[in-house]
């Protein structure tokens, strides 16, 4: 084979090579491989979730903080108690196509309404932990709101939500807080699932976010 044949051969590998290579820059900043993005439909509401397309963004929120005094902003363990599943991203998309798209779970944001009120993950709605705890006079409605039924001071949970509760990040600690609560309250152990990730993971990974005081 000749010299101009083979550079000709040469030129032609090298211009494919950087085409696919330009190609593959070019393709989308998916969820997964296989989930480009993630839709669900809660009571008729479209939620659409995705990532950041800007391969360049950088986080410049409060949620590029690194370190916080703790107490109070001290780092959570992964298992919270007996029962109460840790979940992943991946596993909260799962949670809210499983249970919250058909009426059965609540994804709950644990944070304060001032938090949430910044923006949150699609689908979630507020109970800020507060509002759960025992000594709290509309504990009790949140319970019944939630699926629970009482009769006297006998709790039934039979069809209680399935709920998955998140707050800011894994250095939060008011949904470990809000699960303390409803396992107080006697909710099972089972139902709750806890996103310990929180929203700080959620945005480090360019996940969509609700609109602030949407």
């Amino acid at each position: 084979m000749g010299y101009c044949m083979v550079y000709r051969l040469l030129k032609s590998a090298l211009f494919a090579f950087v085409i696919t290579g330009t190609q593959a820059q070019a393709q989308d900043v998916r969820i997964t491989a296989e989930m480009p993005a993630f839709s669900v439909s809660i009571n008729g509401v479209a939620i659409d979730i995705s990532r950041i397309q800007d391969t360049s963004n950088r986080l410049d929120t409060e949620y590029a903080q690194t370190s916080r005094p703790c107490p109070p902003f001290c780092v959570q363990p992964v298992s919270l108690a007996p029962g109460v599943e840790t979940i992943g991203e991946l596993e909260l998309l799962s949670f809210l196509e499983e249970y919250v798209e058909n009426g059965t779970g609540f994804l709950v944001d644990s944070r304060t309404q001032d938090w949430f009120a910044r923006g949150s993950i699609p689908g979630a709605v507020n109970i800020p932990n507060p509002a759960i705890e025992p000594g709290n006079p509309y504990r009790d409605e949140i319970l019944l709101a939630l699926g629970a039924t009482h009769d006297g001071d006998t709790w039934n949970y039979d069809d209680a939500k399935e709920l998955a509760l998140f707050c800011n990040g894994p250095w939060c600690g008011q949904s470990p807080a809000a699960i303390k609560y409803l396992i107080i309250a006697g909710y099972p152990q089972e139902k709750l699932h806890y996103y310990r990730g929180g929203v700080q993971m959620w945005v480090m990974l360019g996940l969509s976010l609700t609109s602030p005081n949407s």
